[in-house]
């Protein structure tokens, strides 16, 4: 295999843990669209995947940034693991109880973007841009009524009557939101090159 194709299938294999998280929102947020209550379970199970994709996609720009790696791993699993160890003890107390099913999934949504959030602004920016994609998703999901907040998005694009095509909308801005993930992850690795050079 020459270097330009071994480039590009480690760069595809460096993708392939965003594809599979922009590909979960999406699927998820198309099944929470239909049944609120019944996908509690499978944000749960979104977690861990989050936490997963949170800490192998930092782990080049800690290098690239000159942070230890290993005060990064630290960190993460800190953030993700507490966060984790959190909702575990909360289900054990029966907080998804009391909030009833589809509550706890808004809930679940909006603390899942907001961590992405907070560890995209303390150590990798393809989290943040992931965190604000999830926090839209949330808010878009919390009352019809918000999907118009998408029209001027769609007047920009070119999109008539965005606010009525809530699902496609999201899945373009998947889109676009994966593509910028895909840039900052090319000028990470050509950091990491050009810090190996010298």
């Amino acid at each position: 295999m020459s270097n330009a194709g071994k480039k590009q299938s480690s760069l595809m294999l460096a993708l392939l843990p965003f594809i599979v998280l922009y590909v979960c929102t999406v699927v998820l947020v198309w099944l929470s669209r239909e049944d609120m209550a019944g996908t509690v379970k499978y944000w749960e199970m979104f977690v861990p995947l989050a936490a997963v994709v949170a800490l192998i996609s930092g782990w080049g720009s800690a290098y690239a940034n000159g942070q230890w790696r290993l005060i990064y791993l630290i960190k993460q699993v800190i953030i993700w693991g507490g966060f984790i160890w959190l909702l575990s003890l909360l289900q054990t107390l029966g907080a998804d109880t009391s909030l009833g099913a589809q509550k706890t999934t808004f809930a679940l949504m909006f603390l899942v973007a907001l961590l992405a959030i907070a560890t995209g602004l303390n150590m990798d920016w393809k989290m943040l841009l992931f965190g604000a994609f999830l926090g839209l998703c949330g808010y878009l999901l919390v009352d019809p009524s918000n999907t118009a907040i998408l029209q001027p998005v769609g007047d920009r694009l070119g999109i008539a009557d965005a606010q009525t095509k809530p699902l496609s909308m999201i899945i373009g801005i998947a889109a676009a939101a994966f593509v910028l993930t895909a840039f900052m992850l090319i000028t990470t690795r050509a950091s990491i090159a050009a810090k190996r050079r010298s």
